[in-house]
C-alpha cells in the first residue's frame, strides 16, 4: 500500500508538473488491495481506491461484481398459504454493484453516457431471460431484485462521495460486506468533462476464499454428493454426542 501510494504521489507530481503534453496522462488510479481474501469469521473489507487527474472535470468509479442468472420470484397466499406464483428469472445480473462519484450522479454525465457505461443502479444491464415477459412486469420483478439486492447489502442506495486534493488528488473508499459472493469484481474509474468520457480505466478486483473455509467450499463444489454424505454423517453423530451427554448430565 505505501509503495503504491509513494508511485501514485510520483505520478501526480509529473502531472502536475510543467512536461510535454504527449507525456501526460489524464488519469492514474489503483487499489490499495487486489485481493480480498475471504477467510472463518470474515466482517467484510473497505477497498481504497485512489488516483490522480490532470486538468478540471468529474470522477465516477462503479465496482460490478460477478455476473449471473438471478431469479425473483413473487408469492401470494393461495388457499391461506403464501406460494410461489410467478417467477422471471434476469441473466447477467451483477452480485454487487456501487458506484462513486464527486458530484450526483445526474450532474456528471447526461442520461445517455450514465447508461453506456452503466453508471448508477437503473442503468445496470440485465434483462429477463423470457424476451416474451412484458415489459411492466420485468419492470416490476427488476425492482424487486434491486430491492433485495440493497437491503442484503451488495447494491449501494446511492453514489459513495469521493474526495479530491488539490483539484488533481482523489480518493474512495469501497466497502464490500461480509456476504460478497466470490470472483473477479470489476473496478471502472471515469474521468469526464463537460459530461463526455475523457479517459477511462478498469482493473480486476479478486474476492477468494482462503484458509479451512476454501478447503471446504472447494470440496463441496468438486464432490458434492461426498459432501452431502459427510454432512449428513456428522449431524447424525452431533445429535448422538448431545443426547449421550445428556443421558450422562441427567
Amino acid at each position: 500500500m505505501a509503495g503504491r501510494f509513494i508511485l501514485l504521489l510520483t505520478l501526480a507530481a509529473g502531472l502536475i508538473g510543467d512536461v510535454p503534453a504527449r507525456a501526460q496522462q489524464d488519469l492514474v488510479a489503483d487499489l490499495s488491495d487486489h485481493l480480498v481474501a475471504i477467510t472463518t469469521g470474515f466482517t467484510g473489507a473497505d477497498v481504497l481506491l485512489f488516483g490522480a487527474i490532470e486538468g478540471e472535470g468529474q470522477i465516477v468509479v462503479t465496482v460490478t461484481g460477478p455476473r449471473g442468472d438471478v431469479t425473483v420470484r413473487r408469492k401470494e397466499r393461495v388457499v391461506g398459504v403464501w406460494a410461489n406464483v410467478e417467477s422471471v428469472t434476469f441473466v447477467n445480473a451483477p452480485s454487487f454493484y456501487a458506484v462513486a462519484s464527486t458530484e450526483p450522479l445526474e450532474n456528471v454525465a447526461n442520461a445517455d453516457i450514465r447508461q453506456r457505461q452503466q453508471i448508477g443502479i437503473e442503468n445496470i444491464a440485465m434483462h429477463p431471460d423470457d424476451r416474451e415477459v412484458d415489459p411492466g412486469t420485468a419492470a416490476i420483478f427488476r425492482a424487486g431484485l434491486v430491492r433485495n439486492k440493497r437491503a442484503a447489502g451488495l447494491y449501494s442506495d446511492a453514489a459513495l462521495p469521493i474526495t479530491v486534493l488539490s483539484n488533481r488528488l482523489f480518493r474512495t473508499r469501497i466497502h464490500l460486506p461480509a456476504n460478497v459472493a466470490i470472483g473477479t469484481y470489476t473496478v471502472a474509474v471515469y474521468y469526464l468533462r463537460d459530461g463526455s468520457a475523457v479517459h477511462a480505466q478498469t482493473t480486476p478486483l479478486v474476492v477468494s476464499k482462503t484458509g479451512i473455509g476454501a478447503d471446504i467450499f472447494l470440496f463441496a463444489h468438486t464432490n458434492s454428493a461426498a459432501y452431502g454424505v459427510l454432512a449428513i454423517i456428522v449431524a447424525v453423530a452431533a445429535g448422538w454426542l448431545a443426547a449421550w451427554i445428556g443421558r450422562k448430565v441427567g
